[in-house]
């Protein structure tokens, strides 16, 4: 970069840009904010910044509190903005007749009596860029080679640190205050209108820019995206202006000017347009010929420029200050709005709501006690009946067994072997039956506990309180050997002689026919077997006598079982009954007594809900109106009513 102080550098021009906007009819009453000679919009900004802290919104009383010590540094910084290949660096440079702008990093261009570069390394993104920094953030450049002394000095800094450059050159149309600030292009431009209104927004808190220019291309005019960027825009910076750039390369310049400007008014978006070439400008000034530098239309623009850097105090800053008071004072208020018109909406006050739910969980409790009583006695009579059956089901398979072995076995002979079994199977059966019974106590506490609500919280007893009612002895009696008739040997001959006596006389009656005697070998015989059948005969009977009678004193035996694990089996369900009643009575009682205390506080605070509700509304219409007030004193500094 050389020959700093070719050309000229400002030329006389018309006082303004034509803008689309409606330019405000004179005020015919005098001005109430106009009653002192301070600054009025100061007056306005700091009331709206105290009513910022006021409200909680530091955030904001911050934003304004940047913006205010903006508004008083006499420079008028602006910040030139727009989408990739637009010409916003050429704008700039062609502006001061020096290649300053388009290293890829935000520059900052300012008047000085001699050149200088500093890249400037801040503490983050967001961090204010007229913030002092040390000596060890701020890194001198080559101004021969500047883009390259910018490469080298980004390339020794971490990846992605924030910085920017400051540029001073000699210049009289920076002289009077005029800061010009080069931003890399817009991500994603155009894209949504709310992210690009908000990324510029924080670029410019952040650069300490006065004023936004926004470039676009005069060969392709503006489209939907960008009206809506710069109808966003026009809310927090008035002056925004809108330059077309390259019209030495765009034939139909004028007709896409005019379009961009309908289009502007159209939108409502009180914005400034203009149209210039920075390569005319360019050559006009190495070529110093005025006309071909007024054909660029640079002097229509720099004319602009130097009559905002004069109006910033006065009509600029009040102009801002109206703007952004108004739009900070609608946030504030719209959530007393909300909030005001929710208690008008609400209907019921909560205290009084509070109560109704109150008297409406009493009503359960009262229907919970009768569902809790009624599943209680259901659940009784269901276990008394399923225990009863359980038990008769288990006795009669034992009774099933034993029958089947005394089908075949000999009492006489294994009763030692069938009487630990039998006392072992019915010892088992208790056992299965109490744990059973214990299982089913527990389930049913539980399904009674489940007709509460939810809100009882956990009103299970306590399992030592179901458990204390089980039976405690489940042992089981054995059972002596049946009496067993003795088949002796007396009874034995007597009863083969006795069987023998027929046998002898039929076998002798047919041995007679032939002749022979009626004792004879043959007739023995006979008799001998027929004497062994009998005895034969009568062993079966005794056994099958002797199953008979072990079978009953077995079933007997096995009643006298079943009745008395049944009666045990009964008085445990009615102890556990009786515990769990009183268990649940005592949680009803105890739950009805907490809501007759919260129906009590909650009639008590109905009342002084009603009473500090009314004060609540009171006081936001109290702080809406003061924020009117605000307001209306924030619409007057604009030139409205």
């Amino acid at each position: 970069m050389t020959n700093w102080e070719t050309g000229p550098t400002a030329y006389a021009g018309p006082a303004s840009l034509a803008p689309p906007a409606r330019v405000p009819s004179p005020r015919t009453e005098p001005d109430p904010l106009r009653a002192s000679g301070a600054p009025l919009w100061l007056d306005v900004l700091d009331a709206t910044i105290r009513t910022c802290a006021e409200h909680g919104r530091s955030e904001m009383a911050e934003w304004l509190s940047r913006r205010r010590a903006q508004l008083l540094h006499p420079e008028l910084r602006v910040l030139v903005v727009g989408a990739a290949q637009q010409g916003r660096s050429q704008l700039i440079n062609a502006l001061i007749n020096a290649t300053v702008c388009g290293a890829g990093v935000p520059t900052v261009v300012r008047h000085a009596a001699a050149p200088a570069a500093h890249l400037i390394r801040r503490g983050s993104p967001a961090a204010d860029w007229t913030a002092p920094v040390g000596v060890q953030d701020r890194i001198p450049l080559g101004l021969d080679a500047l883009d390259a002394s910018i490469a080298e000095a980004t390339a020794r800094l971490p990846a992605g640190a924030p910085v920017h450059a400051e540029v001073a050159v000699p210049r009289s149309l920076l002289a009077g205050g005029l800061v010009l600030i080069d931003t890399p292009p817009l991500p994603g431009l155009p894209g949504p209108a709310d992210r690009d209104v908000r990324a510029v927004t924080d670029l410019a808190t952040s650069a300490g820019a006065d004023l936004v220019v926004y470039v676009c291309e005069a060969g392709r005019g503006l489209d939907d995206p960008e009206i809506a960027l710069l109808r966003g825009l026009s809310r927090f910076f008035p002056g925004l202006l809108v330059v077309f750039t390259k019209t030495d390369y765009a034939v139909d310049w004028r007709r896409n000017l005019a379009d961009g400007r309908d289009r502007l008014a159209r939108a409502g978006v009180p914005a400034a347009t203009t149209a210039v070439s920075s390569a005319l400008r360019l050559h006009a000034l190495r070529a110093d010929d005025t006309a071909l530098n007024g054909e660029s239309g640079f002097p229509e623009l720099i004319a602009h420029l130097q009559k905002t850097v004069a109006a910033k105090p006065g009509s600029l800053a009040r102009e801002t200050v109206g703007r952004l008071s108004r739009i900070t004072l609608e946030e504030l208020a719209a959530p007393l709005r909300d909030d005001l018109a929710a208690q008008r909406d609400a209907g019921m006050p909560e205290a009084v709501a509070r109560l109704h739910a109150t008297q409406r969980r009493l009503d359960d409790l009262r229907k919970c006690a009768v569902r809790w009583q009624n599943a209680l006695s259901d659940e009784i009579g269901d276990l008394m009946s399923d225990i009863e059956h359980d038990l008769r089901e288990r006795t009669r398979a034992v009774l099933a067994e034993a029958d089947q072995y005394f089908a075949t076995a000999d009492p006489a002979k294994a009763w030692d072997e069938f009487e630990p079994w039998l006392r072992g199977s019915l010892q088992e059966l208790a056992e299965t039956s109490t744990t059973w019974l214990a299982e089913r106590t527990e389930w049913m506490a539980y399904q009674v506990a489940s007709r509460f609500p939810a809100e009882a919280g956990e009103v299970l007893p306590p399992p030592a309180l179901v458990a204390a009612g089980a039976p405690g002895d489940d042992r089981v009696p054995g059972l002596d050997a049946p009496p067993v008739a003795k088949f002796s040997p007396g009874q034995k001959l007597f009863i083969g002689l006795r069987g023998s006596y027929g046998g002898v006389v039929m076998f002798g009656l047919v041995t007679s026919l032939a002749g022979m005697s009626l004792i004879n070998p043959i007739s023995i015989g006979g008799g001998a077997i027929f004497g062994g059948k009998t005895i034969r005969d009568e062993s079966r009977s005794l056994l099958t006598k002797r199953q008979a009678e072990a079978r009953q004193i077995v079933a007997r035996h096995v009643d006298d079982v079943f009745v008395r694990l049944n009666k045990d089996a009964r008085d445990t369900v009615r102890r556990v009954q009786r515990a769990l009643r009183d268990h649940f009575t005592a949680v009803t009682e105890d739950l009805q007594e907490i809501i007759m205390d919260s129906l009590r506080n909650a009639k008590a605070a109905a009342d002084q809900d009603v009473a500090a509700r009314e004060q609540h509304s009171r006081r936001i219409e109290r702080e809406l109106a003061a924020l009117a007030q605000l307001h209306t004193q924030a619409l007057a500094l604009n030139g409205r009513a």
